[in-house]
């Protein structure tokens, strides 16, 4: 903690802390979480690639990190601020400190910085690309960030997914392709509790050698990004849909949109977090789901046979579409929690039992 660093924003705004984890300088969107707990699954989701996150709570890394709670097989995002550290966790799981977590990955962290007030900026501002450096002066980090590409510039799904395909539970039924575009190790988890077999894929791997895997199933996961970057899979994704029964979640509930016709749209700073409203229009009920996202499908956009299922009760965006003849289930949030609350499940049954029909 006796080494200053600093948070760099693009509006020239300077947060100044101290260093732990890797020192040195990272870069990315800067977006914020208000989960009060699962800073690990943050920190190894897929979904976080090229982001600098903050979460909102301000003791982060009390219980330690473990080796149940990855999401991915190493820390995604790019950097992570925070108000206060814990150097001496406490949890009969815990193998190490967040500082030697994030030490280990070679990601910088930021501490002793007023989060909540960061999180105010971006509420109002919306979220900014930023950089973290313990090695420069704001005034050279500033200069540096002006010169780097936006994140919305990016694709950065082929940096997250796998680069070849691998079995997650064998001898299960049904059997089910995952198409990786930065899937999370919960959803897996889950459909393997469940009882199936899942065959991962890359984003690369077309439709026809997919269903010569002789999926019962296909499962389009969460990642990165703009979702107007990805339209090279959009004759992928129709195929599939139109042959399988075809679960997608968060960037894949994104891309079936697009691949339909419909358009995407940036929101002014995301949802990320545990306790998002979402009301399921068919029963009327409402659910408390994680989420982290940070585009959206445009409602008035959305055609080619599907209908919104889902609204997110804080906003009104899309949290859900389905087709109205095909067997398709598609939402925005995160059904397998992680962090987060449990309440969505069911959609995972309901998939299952649709491949049964």
């Amino acid at each position: 903690m006796t080494k200053k660093a600093f948070l760099v924003l693009e509006d020239g705004s300077v947060c100044q802390g101290y260093c732990f984890g890797a020192e040195g300088h990272a870069s990315g969107e800067v977006v914020f979480n208000t989960s009060m707990t699962g800073y690990q699954e943050m920190l190894t989701d897929p979904s976080y690639a090229g982001q600098i996150v903050i979460p909102a709570y301000p003791l982060i890394g009390n219980y330690g990190v473990n080796a149940e709670d990855f999401e991915s097989e190493k820390i995604q995002v790019t950097g992570f601020v925070v108000r206060e550290d814990c150097p001496k966790p406490s949890h009969w799981q815990s193998t190490g400190t967040l500082d030697e977590f994030l030490r280990a990955g070679g990601i910088p962290g930021l501490g002793g910085v007023d989060t909540r007030a960061l999180v105010r900026r971006l509420r109002s501002a919306g979220v900014m690309m930023g950089t973290i450096t313990s090695d420069e002066d704001p005034g050279q980090a500033f200069e540096r960030l002006k010169s780097l590409p936006r994140y919305d510039s990016i694709d950065f799904v082929p940096r997250v997914t796998t680069e070849a395909a691998y079995h997650w539970g064998e001898g299960g039924n049904p059997h089910l392709v995952v198409l990786d575009l930065g899937v999370k190790y919960s959803i897996l988890r889950q459909f393997r509790r469940l009882g199936c077999s899942l065959t991962v894929v890359p984003c690369t791997m077309g439709a026809e050698e997919i269903l010569r895997l002789r999926p019962d199933g296909i499962v389009l996961s969460p990642g990165p990004g703009d979702p107007a970057l990805l339209g090279y899979l959009d004759d992928t994704i129709r195929r599939l849909v139109e042959a399988k029964p075809v679960i997608a979640i968060c960037l894949g509930h994104q891309i079936i949109g697009r691949a339909f016709g419909a358009t995407t749209f940036k929101l002014k700073f995301g949802h990320r977090g545990a306790n998002h409203p979402v009301k399921d229009l068919d029963t009327g009920r409402v659910h408390i789901t994680a989420q982290n996202h940070g585009f959206a499908v445009s409602e008035g956009t959305i055609k080619g046979g599907l209908e919104v299922s889902h609204i997110n009760l804080n906003d009104g965006t899309v949290e859900g579409i389905r087709h109205r003849e095909l067997p398709m289930l598609s939402i925005q949030y995160h059904s397998e929690a992680s962090p987060g609350p449990q309440d969505s499940f069911y959609l995972f049954e309901r998939f299952l039992e649709m491949i049964r029909r």
